[in-house]
């Protein structure tokens, strides 16, 4: 999970929060989790359709939820689920989700097998 307030300085020339910003929050997050499912690096190899529900503005804050939808012999897929919500937190909206694909890899950035609990 991810909690962040943006900035005048992630807007697009509509003034909503730029989605490339929201996407890199969404990979922050999800790698954070994978990381530590994979007990180590990963890296992204891929991630579903991301459909933007709805725009999010300045002075919002956004919070990715994420949640572990597979785990493979090397890889790991995270959904991501992101909403705003105002300063108050009595008005929250959906604005988009997405699935990222991780693979482990090793110092070397060789794939490796994700660790069994």
């Amino acid at each position: 999970t991810l909690r962040l307030i943006p900035t005048h300085s992630d807007t697009n020339a509509s003034g909503d929060i730029s989605g490339g910003w929201v996407l890199n929050k969404m990979d922050m997050a999800a790698e954070d989790t994978a990381r530590m499912i994979a007990q180590g690096r990963v890296t992204m190899v891929g991630s579903e359709s991301t459909a933007f529900l709805s725009p999010v503005k300045t002075g919002k804050a956004i919070c990715c939820y994420t949640k572990v939808k597979e785990i493979g012999r090397s890889s790991v897929q995270v959904q991501v689920e992101v909403w705003s919500q105002n300063t108050y937190y009595d008005e929250i909206t959906k604005v988009c989700e997405s699935t990222f694909t991780y693979v482990a890899i090793d110092e070397s950035g060789r794939i490796r097998m994700v660790p069994e609990d």
